[in-house]
């Protein structure tokens, strides 16, 4: 923790969505809550972001920064051990080979040719619609005190509308186990989640996560970015799962960066006077990432449950949180810690 008291500085969060790497985001959230100097206004996610943008919301409205450390660590043991029992999951002799990376387990070969040959529609027909998360949800959220809490830091939950093509942003006031788990439906594992007539899937193909309603209804100009899929990587795939990887991140990215750019886009209006203020804000841009590790780990990774690994992830999180505080927290409110150009153009 900070040993030197003062004003808060506010930020904004946007956290992306990747399975059980959220995990990664978690840790991040967990140094920033210790970070007395710092407070958090609002929070945008898709995914396992949005899920864990829910968690950080709810905890602060019930006991503040601790109550939010208590609950995301509560709700992520409790994914890990519900985990620890998936199919999906390694045997001792797979992880001594493989470590984190289950591409090559029987149980998960199985289910990645099973997904390409049949629907979540086939795979888990009515009545049996099975959602072990809506279960983990509903036993750690309470919806009910989330949306009628009158004071209470925002919250943006993105999915994507399967039948339009467009973006739903839910705000605190719309979130439901309906809307949490929408944002991380992806399509080839579960059933579309039909919410007010229409149908919706992973949020991360129009917002990973979706920035703009956290500067376009006010807030501070600080937008701090936790990154989970990595923008870069040097090496061409060449075999059938890491191109199915990258063509993921590449997918999963690629709204982000068309917002990023038409942020910079705005900025530089302002910068040659052409764009006035306060109808056009001045933003800064924070990201907290780690992608040397985080580009190690596979797409098959984002199904790990294990608690070895979640911890591992937890634990990038808290250190790339704690390096971007000791390097950037003198910006905020001053600049942009991220160089918008060469990451996003």
């Amino acid at each position: 923790m900070s040993e030197t008291p003062g004003p808060k500085k506010r930020v904004s969060l946007a956290l992306q969505g990747g399975g059980t790497h959220g995990a990664f985001t978690w840790g991040v959230l967990e140094r920033l809550l210790e970070e007395e100097r710092l407070e958090i206004d609002g929070v945008s996610g898709t995914s396992a972001g949005a899920i864990n943008a829910t968690l950080v919301v709810q905890g602060l409205i019930e006991g503040g920064a601790p109550g939010a450390i208590a609950l995301l660590d509560k709700f992520w043991r409790a994914i890990g051990a519900g985990l620890a029992m998936s199919p999906l999951q390694s045997t001792p002799l797979e992880k001594a080979i493989w470590g984190y990376d289950l591409t090559y387990s029987l149980a998960y070969r199985t289910f990645d040719v099973m997904a390409r040959m049949l629907s979540p529609y086939q795979m888990n027909p009515f009545p049996f619609d099975w959602n072990p998360l809506r279960q983990a949800l509903e036993r750690h959220i309470d919806f009910t005190m989330l949306q009628s809490t009158v004071k209470a830091p925002r919250l943006f939950v993105s999915a994507t509308n399967v039948r339009t093509g467009k973006p739903r942003i839910f705000s605190r006031r719309e979130i439901t186990p309906d809307a949490l788990l929408a944002s991380a439906c992806l399509p080839q594992v579960f059933k579309a989640v039909e919410i007010d007539g229409d149908p919706y899937w992973d949020g991360g193909y129009l917002g990973n996560p979706a920035l703009w309603p956290l500067y376009e209804q006010g807030g501070p100009p600080d937008l701090m970015l936790v990154m989970l899929n990595p923008l870069v990587r040097d090496e061409i795939p060449t075999n059938a799962s890491d191109i199915v990887n990258r063509l993921n991140e590449i997918t999963f990215n690629g709204s982000l960066m068309a917002e990023m750019r038409a942020i910079d886009f705005v900025q530089r209006l302002l910068d040659t006077g052409r764009l006035e203020q306060p109808r056009y804000r001045r933003l800064f841009i924070h990201v907290v990432e780690d992608e040397d590790r985080m580009r190690g780990f596979k797409l098959s990774t984002k199904f790990n449950g294990d608690w070895e690994f979640l911890a591992t992830l937890r634990q990038y999180g808290r250190e790339a949180a704690d390096r971007w505080i000791k390097a950037n927290f003198d910006k905020l409110g001053r600049e942009s810690s991220a160089d918008v150009r060469s990451m996003y153009l």
